[in-house]
């Protein structure tokens, strides 16, 4: 198949790398000192102590790689703007939408008997340009389970985890989840569908919305967040307000905070995906995660005075920082 990845950072270079490892036809777009890393040198993947290099095509210019079976949109929310005005070039009739990301996806609303898909997410799709250029149609959802970073250019560390729920908005899986599942099986992911993929992104936010903005303003990686009975306390209080959101709209996590909380233990010593940008200087990732969980809050009439406070803190932070604008 041929398949492209939208953002080769963390997640996107290691399923790049692990597809073209099997075989496919993977390109991926990039910029900057990761596009210049990648063609200089190939793809570096590490993991338990092993390196591989994997060469593949790369470019700033999707129209340069042509037409996809699928792409995988593998990016921080901010980041989506320039991926709706770039993608183009990469569909054709039937290409397939991977968005594999943190955070409440801007079609959430889409296919949910909750607004009758009549409402929008116009903090996460301001005019609706991302849906104009990735419509719901296209879309197969991704849920993360894995650890990874990138060290430095080029190179891509794979931590703990392999675990990929996928899924099409509404529950209607069809062959074009069936074969991007296979794929990544076959690359020695543990790629599962899901019947109710909005589910999974809630499971997943529960931990992104508490997880990343905490570790970011603490500087503490996962393992410490857990281990200080405070902080802890803490993060089971937004989960419990994350929780109530998704019900109130139908989408039910149906877990336990120290159930999810145990799903990050589980990944190890790791820092989560805003600590890193934290560090690096990078804008971080603050409306998928936040904005777009306080959206939906507002929208089902449900109080989450934690998530709100926790919003407030970030993004004043980030701001002093140059890292919000």
């Amino acid at each position: 198949m041929k398949i492209c990845i939208y953002g080769a950072g963390a997640v996107g270079g290691l399923v790049a790398g692990r597809l073209a490892q099997c075989g496919h036809d993977v390109s991926v777009v990039a910029r900057g000192a990761q596009l210049t890393a990648i063609l200089s040198h190939g793809l570096r993947v590490r993991f338990e102590g092993k390196e591989s290099v994997v060469r593949l095509k790369a470019n700033n210019d999707p129209e340069k790689l042509g037409p996809q079976d699928h792409v995988f949109v593998a990016v921080k929310g901010q980041n989506l703007p320039e991926v709706a005005a770039g993608i183009a070039p990469l569909l054709d009739e039937q290409t397939s939408i991977v968005t594999a990301m943190n955070g409440v996806p801007w079609w959430f609303f889409d296919r949910l008997a909750f607004g009758k898909g009549k409402l929008h997410l116009e903090t996460l799709d301001p005019g609706g340009k991302l849906s104009q250029a990735m419509p719901t149609e296209r879309i197969v959802g991704c849920v993360v389970h894995l650890a990874a970073s990138t060290p430095e250019p080029g190179v891509i560390a794979h931590g703990m985890g392999q675990r990929l729920i996928l899924g099409e908005p509404g529950g209607r899986n069809t062959q074009r989840t069936h074969a991007i599942v296979a794929a990544l099986k076959d690359a020695g992911f543990e790629a599962v569908e899901s019947p109710f993929i909005e589910k999974e992104f809630w499971v997943k936010l529960l931990g992104n919305v508490s997880f990343n903005p905490v570790a970011a303003l603490t500087l503490a990686g996962a393992d410490r967040l857990i281990a200080d009975a405070r902080v802890k306390a803490y993060m089971v209080g937004i989960m419990r307000e994350v929780l109530a959101i998704g019900r109130a709209v139908g989408v039910d996590a149906d877990i336990d905070p120290e159930a999810r909380i145990d799903m990050a233990r589980r990944l190890g010593k790791f820092k989560p995906s805003t600590l890193q940008d934290m560090e690096a200087g990078k804008r971080l990732e603050i409306d998928g995660l936040l904005t777009g969980t306080l959206e939906v809050a507002r929208k089902a009439g449900v109080a989450a005075p934690l998530t709100e406070s926790l919003d407030g803190l970030i993004r004043l932070r980030a701001e002093s920082t140059g890292q919000y604008p």
